[in-house]
């Protein structure tokens, strides 16, 4: 057999494979086409809302001046950061901004499992319906109308709490918005209150997830509904869990600007535990009006949160790689 017949051959062989995967690639074009169409439109806002604005942060690098623009401001190297961390309050606003963010994710989890489970064992469909619209009702309410609400119960003339509790007990009212010790339990009180039912319904619906077929075993096996949650429920709802945990990381140097600001009505004698980096960062840009600070603290907030998830999902993937995030 010559060389040119034994090519022939060969040569056919890969004009069959490239004809395959040709027509493959057309299939797989005509089967997802409609899919990445109606991606598109989303695509295209969340590069435009979210990816375009990136660029301005080289804000926070510049002494901003607006007559020459983002682009036209010089230069201003590592300046902008000096009044984050030369401050006297830099400890007490780092402080208050994790402490609390951790406190939150701690307590938002455990109430949030907790209704979750208590919710989907409810057998009327209805009295379910009403439960999931109560716990998430606080979530869709204004942060302003929140701090109305606080106010209510915590105004020192007219408050329910010293004119329909401590007083007919012949206790003094308490003058709450000057007294400090008592904010650290309110503020997780009312973001507990208000965020709990956006988590809760994730872990429902995780819940709602897990196979019946678990459930009936365990019951064969003599297992009571506590053991039933512990060991079915908890583990198979531990992904979920650990995701929102490391989202939530990402976002712990960064602070829920209405409930730090609004709840407690700006009050300055409540500074030291309520005053973090975002409501600092106002209060700053407020009375100096410098940009370039503003955009310095949100660099900061943003670079740290970056760190924190990668180094948390690290310890999730050393520890269960299966529930890492990547």
């Amino acid at each position: 057999m010559t060389m040119q017949q034994t090519a022939q051959p060969a040569e056919a062989s890969r004009a069959e494979k490239a004809k395959r995967s040709r027509s493959r690639r057309i299939y797989l074009i005509r089967k997802w086409a409609p899919a990445y169409l109606l991606m598109l439109p989303g695509l295209i806002y969340f590069f435009i809302n979210n990816y375009i604005p990136m660029t301005g942060i080289v804000v926070a690098f510049k002494k901003y001046k607006v007559n020459t623009g983002i682009y036209g401001s010089p230069w201003n190297g590592f300046k902008n950061f000096d009044y984050l961390f030369a401050t006297n309050d830099a400890f007490t606003i780092t402080r208050n901004t994790l402490c609390y963010n951790l406190a939150f994710i701690v307590v938002n989890m455990v109430l949030g499992v907790l209704f979750a489970i208590f919710i989907t064992e409810i057998k009327n469909k209805y009295a379910k319906k009403v439960y999931q619209s109560a716990v998430l009702f606080p979530f869709l309410i204004s942060i302003i109308i929140v701090s109305y609400i606080v106010f209510g119960f915590l105004s020192v003339d007219n408050g329910m709490i010293n004119k329909s509790i401590l007083e007919p007990l012949g206790l003094e009212g308490i003058a709450w918005y000057t007294e400090k010790k008592y904010w650290p339990f309110i503020l997780v009180f009312v973001n507990s209150w208000k965020e709990v039912g956006y988590s809760c319904l994730v872990y429902i619906a995780g819940i709602t997830g897990i196979d019946d077929a678990f459930y009936e075993a365990a019951k064969i096996d003599g297992a009571g509904k506590l053991r039933q949650i512990w060991s079915i429920t908890l583990p198979c709802l531990l992904p979920t869990i650990i995701t929102i945990v490391l989202l939530n990381i990402g976002r712990v140097f960064y602070s829920n600007f209405g409930l730090f600001y609004q709840v407690p009505m700006n009050s300055g004698s409540l500074f030291d535990v309520t005053n973090t980096i975002d409501t600092y960062v106002y209060r700053s840009l407020m009375k100096i009006g410098n940009i370039g600070m503003a955009s310095a603290a949100g660099f900061y907030q943003s670079v740290v949160g970056f760190c924190l998830v990668l180094f948390s999902n690290t310890v999730v993937r050393r520890v269960s790689p299966e529930n890492a995030l990547f």
